[in-house]
């Protein structure tokens, strides 16, 4: 039942920036892990950033010291801030999320449809 929400995506020049927002459902303060993975042609998705619930990021090697993730909880939304953007940074971008239940192995994610990049001078 959890829905998330894109926007913020677009075409942009090499070196510019986008800001990426995830809307969610239900209260942000519940999921155990909130993040972005990026999905390139050949299908297959990479980490961008990760924020667990106690405030860690994390960030794919690509993404460090030009991407940014924060959140904002009242709003029940994450973001992505993207800087400097390279031709390479092009993708479908999905927001992510995860729920752990009562068993530590339980675990559920949840993905939004994705929002388009594009890097293209």
């Amino acid at each position: 039942q959890v829905q998330l929400v894109e926007s913020g995506g677009g075409l942009v020049q090499p070196g510019g920036s986008l800001k990426l927002s995830c809307s969610a459902s239900e209260s942000i303060t519940t999921f155990s892990a909130m993040g972005w993975y990026r999905q390139t042609p050949d299908f297959l998705r990479h980490l961008v950033a990760v924020i667990t619930s106690n405030g860690r990021a994390t960030y794919g090697d690509s993404a460090k010291g030009r991407f940014a993730i924060s959140r904002d909880n009242a709003q029940n939304m994450i973001y992505l801030h993207m800087n400097n953007l390279k031709p390479d940074d092009a993708a479908l971008y999905y927001c992510y999320f995860q729920r752990r239940g009562v068993s530590d192995e339980d675990k559920y994610d949840y993905w939004g449809q994705g929002v388009q990049v594009r890097v293209s001078s």
